[in-house]
């Protein structure tokens, strides 16, 4: 199948990165390339992208399409994983960045991936498929309490004591190997009413068990802060969230730097020390267009949040 994928908020994200022709260039998640195409061609010969992508198709795919730019640089490796990287890499700090949270339209659309209730496939969902957890060991072996527990906090899904009880009736007499099948028992923990005036009944569970495949959260908060700490003054960071659990921390970790001082109200005279590293270059989300969205649907859920470096 070919790696297909709109970039969400394409012109938000470039005007919101400010970029310098000379500068250096981070997109920790290339997907298909669609950013870091657009950032690449407003770089001069002395400019420098580096895109990482921990999902090898991915990679791939942007190696042949900046096979001859001498300019890119395409890592296979998780981007939590860039600051060392780019250490590593004798790049300290950079002009700008760009973490882009979604699922590329790829992986939802490719059944074989397992990440979409629409598209029979194989259980997967793995980002990366060279790691061993995948969706299928996480639906078959998981303790009920602990998918209970996956559920409620990376779904928020409400109905997921109802949910397990279906999906731990079904695997006692066979394990669930299916995109389908397991949205057949999700569905069956629903009235019939629910299901056809919300349709999507199956999302947030599809979610729940993605974030625990992918280990989306865990590490966020500290590796938006490191990053951002790499910036160059005047270098700005771009983020794009496409739930409310990845949003709430990215918008926390951003609120903590662009603070001051964190002192006690009560306190006449700051004592903290703290100083805002960081300013916000929107206060509120900035979400898709009436273009876009007609364009594409699934930049529905998309934010994107920016700050510069002081």
């Amino acid at each position: 199948m070919e790696f297909k994928h709109k970039p969400v908020l394409l012109d938000e994200v470039i005007e919101g990165l400010n970029i310098q022709e000379n500068g250096i260039y981070i997109d920790c998640t290339m997907g298909g390339g669609g950013h870091s195409s657009v950032i690449a061609q407003s770089l001069s010969e002395k400019g420098k992208l580096i895109g990482f992508d921990r999902d090898i198709d991915a990679v791939n795919v942007c190696s042949q399409k900046f096979a001859k730019d001498k300019r890119v640089t395409i890592i296979h490796s998780n981007y939590k994983d860039a600051p060392e990287k780019l250490t590593a890499m004798g790049i300290n700090e950079f002009d700008g960045l760009l973490i882009d949270l979604g699922v590329s339209s790829y992986q939802l659309d490719n059944g074989e991936r397992g990440f979409s209730f629409n598209n029979d496939g194989p259980l997967d969902m793995r980002m990366d498929t060279s790691q061993e957890l995948d969706a299928y060991y996480v639906v078959n072996n998981y303790a009920p309490e602990r998918l209970i527990q996956i559920l409620y906090r990376y779904g928020e899904e409400d109905n997921a004591k109802r949910i397990v009880q279906k999906i731990c009736e079904y695997r006692k007499d066979k394990p669930i190997e299916t995109t389908k099948q397991l949205k057949e028992i999700i569905e069956s923990a629903f009235p019939k009413k629910v299901i056809y005036g919300k349709g999507g009944v199956s999302k947030k569970t599809f979610q729940a068990i993605r974030i625990e495949v992918n280990d989306e959260l865990d590490g966020l908060d500290k590796t938006v802060e490191t990053l951002a700490g790499m910036l160059k003054k005047g270098g700005r960071m771009a983020v794009i969230t496409f739930h409310s659990l990845e949003d709430r921390i990215v918008k926390n970790v951003f609120k903590d730097l662009s603070t001051g001082c964190v002192c006690p109200p009560k306190i006449p005279v700051c004592i903290c020390g703290h100083k805002a590293s960081v300013k916000l270059v929107n206060r509120k989300p900035i979400i898709a267009g009436e273009n876009e969205l007609n364009d594409n649907s699934r930049a529905s859920s998309a934010k994107l949040r920016v700050i510069e470096k002081l």
